[in-house]
């Protein structure tokens, strides 16, 4: 007989087909009535946000999800995007699988890799190998973001983490007119603008549906599992035209009024207790009434731009779940709502209308904003609202992300899913005490998935979750989890039962600050869930305790070292072997995709040089090198057959023009800034060698945006306002190099400030 080298051939191989046996392996698959799974998840939105959680923005379909599923009242999530993320897709503790901070982040610990590591396999790999079509469309945000330009490497991006599909965009936030996004492995341009309609969670939708579609249509028999983690409500708060004026008007009473509003709606519907009172104002939140007119009223509108938003991204929702209904798959499809941290605290005590000023040491007040105020929540703002409505939306909490006391990891999730779910349970409360690494071993319970122990040759950490599918169809249940640590940029949080009462210990660290003079509080969140009451000194034993039972989580999770940085952490490392050379030269040949700010040359608060070869005649144009967007950027371009730079200073333009014309032909082209002081400089010009122009800069950005690089156009919203997006070069660009000078002091600092507010 014949040997094959094919040895786990199941068949049997002779010298002739009549004596040989074929065998066709079966694939995967998790049975005819597996059900669907969506996880659906929104980006900084706070527990009162929703309207069947007390607000009065409309979010008719989520509130009827809500109303035919189960609403989760005691839902906990860590204070940040990437960790929450880590945790959702794994089902284990965000610093045991490498995510303690966001995935900008890389520490030289294994708590904060930048990646999940390849020992946690997510729930897309695990049910992907049970034979699930797998779709991701959204924020993934958990890749290192050196790593994610188009020049990879792409072992952390969605299809090496599980997904068969992806469309969306991979760092903390993007513009939702103007998004910077990649489909599966390479980056795209948008495919619309906002001046055709374009906003990007309906292109989510969109595409997500599509995906199912294509799938379903061929193999009707495979179920999906479909993750859609919109943008929204992250800043910058964008919506259409048509929401922002449906809220005009809607907040003019202010953030205290607005928060008892909702408060005793909360109390109406059952979602808050009567033993729960609404926490005080949080530091740095003034009382309405005391707030100068013009203040109030760009607080009014940055608010109004927040609730539009949300709506719009109900909406989105809405189009999403009638395109399952369409299809006949909403019926048996577990469908998860959750949010993955409190409101966001970063628009600061007066809220934003353009974050890089602020992350520039420009402290514009409401003042000065407020000839600006019909821009906002618009395709020319990037806005963030104040802490007044920021604590608004974790009502009756207090403090937000970023803290791990309750109005930072106290969020909505609803579970929606008529196969399973008894319909007398339809909408009904769920108080149990449920944190979101609970999530995926409840999933693989339902779906009678185990967890593998190796996975493509890893070896897997246990799924420590605990499961709640013993709470979907009995109310009166016990919570399963009993035991929950918390942590984020050095503050912590313990939450233990004891006796049926679950206690909580946390503590608010501040930055710089000796971990241990951090002053811990004690409450019993089973009567005092806004942590009103703090027990600490009355009962010094519990609190020891709990202090105690933290120390050892975080030696079983892999917490330690703790660790307070953050901006710092922004840093661009040089390293012959990344995005950024120790020489700090970079050489880009077009064509080629944009480049993710983290990956781009960061030409901030520094002296820097920029030379290109370009073949062209009188008739080319077009851009050579962009970097930012219409609020913040600089910009080198050919116009009229003269070199032009536009240094975009937050629409303060500097614009220095040739004063000679390129001949038809070859020209080398120079762009030369020079840092002066502190926070002034100076451009030159030159083309083929010879001085053409220079200009002095008032104001020399430290960062120049969040945004990142374009070479032969500009891919975003337009730097200058002297052409329209992308203004590609029509003549032949052959080489752009950018040789960056020493770093100036406070580049590190402005960088990881604005790249803190993407988070």
């Amino acid at each position: 007989m014949t040997k094959h080298h094919l040895s786990k051939f199941e068949g049997r191989i002779g010298n002739t087909l009549e004596d040989s046996e074929a065998h066709f392996p079966s694939r995967s698959h998790p049975g005819e009535d597996a059900p669907n799974v969506v996880i659906i998840l929104v980006d900084d939105t706070g527990f009162s946000q929703l309207g069947c959680y007390g607000s009065d923005i409309d979010t008719g379909h989520l509130d009827a999800l809500a109303a035919g599923g189960l609403q989760f009242t005691n839902f906990h999530v860590t204070p940040l995007c990437s960790p929450t993320r880590a945790s959702l897709l794994t089902g284990r503790s965000q610093h045991s699988v490498g995510m303690r901070s966001v995935s900008n982040h890389q520490t030289g610990f294994p708590h904060q890799l930048g990646h999940i590591t390849n020992h946690a396999a997510t729930i897309a790999e695990v049910l992907q190998s049970e034979g699930y079509a797998t779709f991701c469309a959204g924020k993934w945000h958990l890749a290192p973001t050196n790593d994610i330009s188009a020049a990879g490497p792409f072992d952390q991006w969605p299809l090496a983490r599980g997904f068969d599909r992806f469309y969306g965009f991979l760092e903390g936030e993007t513009d939702q007119f103007y998004p910077e996004l990649v489909v599966d492995n390479h980056r795209i341009e948008a495919p619309g603008s906002p001046e055709d309609g374009y906003h990007l969670s309906e292109d989510l939708v969109e595409q997500l549906l599509w995906m199912i579609n294509d799938s379903k249509g061929v193999r009707s028999d495979r179920p999906f599992f479909a993750y859609l983690p919109f943008g929204a409500t992250h800043a910058p708060h964008q919506a259409p035209e048509a929401y922002l004026q449906k809220y005009r008007g809607r907040y003019d009473q202010g953030w205290d009024i607005t928060r008892e509003d909702w408060y005793r709606k909360q109390l109406e519907l059952g979602v808050t207790s009567e033993q729960t009172q609404l926490a005080p104002r949080n530091d740095g939140v003034e009382a309405w009434v005391d707030l100068p007119e013009t203040h109030q009223a760009l607080a009014c509108r940055l608010q109004e731009a927040f609730a539009a938003f949300l709506d719009h991204t109900d909406d989105q929702i809405g189009r999403f779940i009638a395109g399952l209904e369409e299809m006949n798959e909403l019926e048996n499809t577990i469908l998860v709502f959750l949010a993955d941290n409190g409101a966001s605290q970063e628009g600061g005590p007066y809220g934003v209308m353009h974050e890089m000023k602020f992350f520039n040491g420009v402290f514009d007040s409401p003042d000065d904003l407020i000839s600006q105020i019909d821009d906002i929540g618009g395709p020319h703002s990037h806005c963030n609202y104040p802490w007044g409505w920021a604590q608004c939306g974790n009502t009756p909490f207090k403090w937000y992300k970023q803290n791990t006391h309750e109005g930072g990891v106290h969020v909505p999730m609803i579970i929606h899913w008529p196969a399973g779910i008894d319909t007398n349970q339809n909408g009904s409360l769920r108080g149990q005490f449920v944190n979101v690494s609970d999530i995926v071993p409840t999933l693989y319970e339902l779906l009678s998935v185990t967890a593998p122990e190796n996975y493509r040759g890893y070896e897997q950490l246990p799924v420590t979750g605990s499961s709640f599918v013993s709470i979907l169809n009995s109310p009166d249940a016990s919570a399963t989890n009993k035991l929950q640590y918390f942590e984020q940029f050095g503050s912590r949080a313990l939450v233990a039962e004891d006796a049926g009462v679950y206690w909580k210990a946390v503590t608010r660290h501040r930055k710089g600050r000796a971990f241990e003079e951090d002053r811990w509080e004690l409450y019993d969140l089973s009567t005092d869930a806004s942590e009103c009451i703090d027990l600490a000194e009355s009962q010094p034993e519990k609190l020891q305790e709990l202090i105690d039972l933290w120390w050892e989580q975080a030696e079983l999770n892999g917490v330690l070292p703790l660790d307070d940085r953050t901006i710092e952490l922004f840093g661009s490392r040089l390293d012959d072997h990344s995005p950024h050379p120790t020489h700090r030269k970079y050489r880009y040949r077009p064509p080629m995709s944009s480049i993710p700010a983290q990956a781009s040359p960061s030409p901030s608060g520094r002296s820097w040089h920029l030379k290109a070869l370009v073949d062209c005649d009188g008739a080319d144009e077009g851009v050579i090198y962009a970097r930012g967007n219409e609020n913040a950027g600089i910009t080198v371009f050919v116009q009229n057959s003269r070199l032009v730079v536009d240094y975009n200073a937050f629409n303060d333009h500097s614009v220095l023009e040739s004063e000679i014309e390129l001949p038809s032909g070859s020209n080398n082209l120079d762009v030369l800034v020079t840092r002066r002081s502190k926070s002034t400089g100076q451009i030159e010009i030159s083309v083929n060698g010879t001085p053409s122009g220079s200009i002095e800069l008032p104001f020399l950005m430290g960062m120049i945006s969040s945004i990142g690089a374009s070479v032969g156009r500009d891919a975003g919203s337009p730097v200058s306002p002297r052409y329209e997006s992308p203004f590609e070069f029509t003549g032949d660009l052959r080489e752009v190099t950018i040789q960056l000078g020493l770093r100036a002091e406070q580049e590190d600092e402005a960088n990881g400030k604005a790249e803190m507010s993407r988070q």
